[in-house]
């Protein structure tokens, strides 16, 4: 039984399931009806953080510009450009054994590509939700279904996976963002062109 989270609820993922090392991180979304007009491409990416709260470089970024960081710990999917149907849209794979020493926390977020040009916001985003699931076996360990709680937000960190002591945790943030991915880099020590 996976645990459902509440927004700012944290869980120990390793506590429970020693010997876990890769994860799935599996985000998704649907489009209200009465959209825009236009296709919403969301866009999944991991942001990889020290102690500081930023990344320590461009390549700790990892999206759909930048699929694998360098470490081979955090390995983005693909972009899914539509996100129909049921299930993941985006899936991000992490080898929790991997992970650089000096990253303490992975924050993953979902943007809303050329929001601004396309007028769309997360208030036309439905059933936003994040799920961890044990690779090796596919049991899904973790969900934390985002509500509808946005309005003109066209960035959000969904939530993030923290080092704390021997132990990897989950905390469900659910913090939207106005700005885009501009913003989330922006807060985060991402250098954009």
């Amino acid at each position: 039984m996976p645990v459902n989270l509440q927004k700012g609820q944290k869980v120990s993922l390793t506590k429970g399931n020693p010997g876990l090392s890769k994860v799935v991180v599996g985000l998704g979304w649907d489009v209200n009806a009465f959209d825009t007009g236009g296709d919403f491409d969301l866009d999944a990416a991991a942001f990889m953080l020290t102690d500081s709260g930023r990344v320590s470089d461009s390549k700790d970024f990892v999206f759909f510009g930048n699929l694998t960081h360098p470490s081979g710990s955090v390995q983005h999917q693909g972009d899914n450009l539509t996100g129909v149907g049921d299930g993941d849209d985006e899936q991000i794979k992490v080898d929790l054994s991997a992970v650089p020493a000096n990253i303490t926390k992975i924050a993953f977020t979902v943007t809303i590509y050329e929001a601004e040009a396309r007028r769309q916001n997360f208030g036309q985003v439905n059933n936003a939700f994040v799920r961890i699931y044990n690779e090796a076996n596919g049991e899904e360990l973790l969900r934390y279904d985002l509500g509808e709680d946005f309005s003109i937000e066209t960035a959000a960190v969904f939530g993030e996976l923290y080092k704390n002591g021997g132990e990897w945790k989950f905390n469900a943030i659910g913090s939207g963002y106005q700005g885009g991915l501009a913003a989330l880099c922006a807060n985060y020590g991402v250098e954009v062109e």
